[in-house]
């Protein structure tokens, strides 16, 4: 059974987004861009990777991405149908029939649990992305297998949090910690088993 997978950018305070969502007190320049494009190349949104030279570049970690509506707003109010047009999507929302039709896009008001337990049991040797947000998240603690963080050496104070809403202790194991120059930190967590 393939993995669901946190994998978001966080400030050292625990935030996603600022109160507004924005999100540009995230650098996007030092030596971890390097690292994280290597590593996950299907992370980079479709309207930029041909700038970047991965537009022919195959998904190296993950297949499917799992983001909240707001999540994708970012993209449709860019003026873009879809932000991953490379992977297949599955945005959660209250109001499918409001997203734009996208090829590989799959909007669904069905519950996030049945959802993310439906990806996880298909066989496919990737993972699934899960994006954001945090109220997402939150729906999802139970099924998300490992979180991975890119922590920025900045505190916004207020915003978005990494996980919303009453969440219940889940113990996590460090699996990978790198530190990079640029201060940004990347922290791979998996679920601790008990026993």
């Amino acid at each position: 059974m393939r993995k669901l997978v946190y994998y978001i950018a966080v400030t050292a305070d625990g935030f996603i987004a600022g109160p507004d969502g924005h999100t540009d007190f995230f650098p996007l320049e030092g030596d971890h861009m390097a690292w994280l494009i290597e590593r996950y190349p299907e992370t980079i949104p479709g309207h930029v990777r041909g700038a970047m030279g991965l537009a022919d570049t195959a998904p190296r970690a993950f297949d499917t991405v799992l983001l909240g509506r707001r999540t994708h707003q970012v993209a449709v109010d860019a003026g873009l149908a879809s932000g991953y047009p490379h992977l297949r999507q599955y945005v959660v929302t209250h109001r499918p029939a409001d997203l734009p039709d996208e090829q590989g896009l799959t909007a669904s008001d069905e519950d996030p649990v049945t959802v993310a337990r439906r990806l996880k049991a298909e066989d496919s040797p990737l993972d699934i992305w899960l994006c954001g947000g945090g109220e997402l998240a939150g729906a999802l603690v139970g099924e998300i297998d490992e979180i991975r963080l890119k922590i920025n050496p900045v505190l916004i104070g207020a915003g978005r949090p990494l996980i919303s809403g009453p969440v219940p202790a889940l113990p996590l194991v460090v699996r990978r910690r790198i530190g990079f120059d640029s201060g940004v930190s990347y922290v791979e967590y998996e679920r601790a088993h008990s026993g």
